[in-house]
């Protein structure tokens, strides 16, 4: 990818970003609740109808839509994304306090799925309508159709409940704490990247290198790790970026089941706050990640598939 496209695609991310923060405030500025309500609640006190209004005119509340949300988006250029009215701390801070947790539990996650799924993908190609291939088709399709929530609350059971393995609550940052919600996220994704896998592998074994390569006497070990693996990997890397672009925003389901503090948990915390400058700050951030990884994605192309530094 050139200099200018790389520019063209920052200038994209910068239109859509303003016009992620736009709709995502005006749905926000329509939605019921008081933020101010919320805030005095949150401190556990009970104003009265007069201090409740001097306090939005303070916040610029009764200000038209498009004036706040220009004062909004100024002060986002400037890196203050306000305050938590639950909470009362900056945004910026909450959000950066959580990002780590769900960054380690995000790479973990994939670490599990591509240990499983790489190796089982390969073998379910290499044999293919084998038994070996109809047993890691039946463990993926189980995989997919289990729900995220089902398979953390059986973990929960078993492993913790019944066994008494680990942590029921993975509030923390212990390194056991991270093992279930990990395995949860990557059971699922480990499914579908094996399917992935076989589908990619099995393209590729019926292309005409793979037929000159045997000709040429090549071991089916170095044919299969040495050229068609490689040649596997653009879908792969276009799903990773997308996997840990959605896991980098918080896997809310699994996070709460587990009371893990990350993004999703936080995420459910102001919604169900009405914390409606967090929520905002939120989807602001997980849009700027989830583009920013899609971008650097697109760059990984350049470097994986030399075809694509011809063009």
């Amino acid at each position: 990818m050139s200099g200018k496209q790389i520019v063209q695609r920052l200038l994209q991310i910068i239109i859509v970003l303003v016009g992620i923060s736009f709709l995502t405030f005006l749905l926000i500025y329509l939605a019921p609740g008081d933020p101010v309500r919320t805030m005095y609640a949150a401190a556990g006190t009970m104003p009265t109808e007069a201090e409740l209004d001097a306090r939005r005119e303070e916040l610029g509340l009764n200000d038209p839509v498009l004036v706040q949300y220009g004062r909004w988006l100024t002060n986002c250029l400037h890196g203050d994304f306000g305050t938590s009215y639950s909470t009362g701390k900056p945004i910026g801070e909450l959000l950066a306090s959580r990002l780590w947790p769900t960054l380690k539990l995000a790479l973990m996650s994939l670490v599990l799925m591509l240990i499983v799924s790489v190796p089982f993908g390969m073998l379910a190609a290499v044999y293919r309508n084998s038994p070996i291939d109809y047993i890691v088709r039946g463990f993926t399709f189980l995989g997919i159709s289990m729900p995220n929530f089902w398979v953390g609350l059986l973990l929960l059971y078993f492993v913790c409940l019944k066994l008494g393995l680990l942590p029921v609550v993975s509030a923390g940052t212990g390194f056991k704490k991270l093992i279930l919600p990990a395995i949860t996220l990557a059971f699922a994704m480990a499914s579908k990247y094996t399917r992935q896998v076989r589908t990619a592998v099995l393209e590729e074994l019926h292309q005409d290198y793979v037929v000159g390569a045997r000709a040429r006497g090549e071991s089916e070990t170095a044919i299969l790790w040495k050229h068609v693996f490689p040649n596997s990997l653009l879908p792969l890397i276009t799903m990773l970026g997308l996997s840990l672009g959605s896991l980098l925003g918080g896997t809310a389901v699994v996070e709460v089941i587990f009371s893990y503090q990350g993004l999703g948990n936080l995420a459910v915390s102001a919604i169900s706050s009405y914390d409606y400058n967090l929520i905002q700050g939120y989807v602001l951030w997980v849009s700027l990640i989830y583009m920013g990884i899609n971008l650097l994605v697109d760059i990984s192309y350049y470097w994986v598939d030399p075809r694509i530094r011809l063009k």
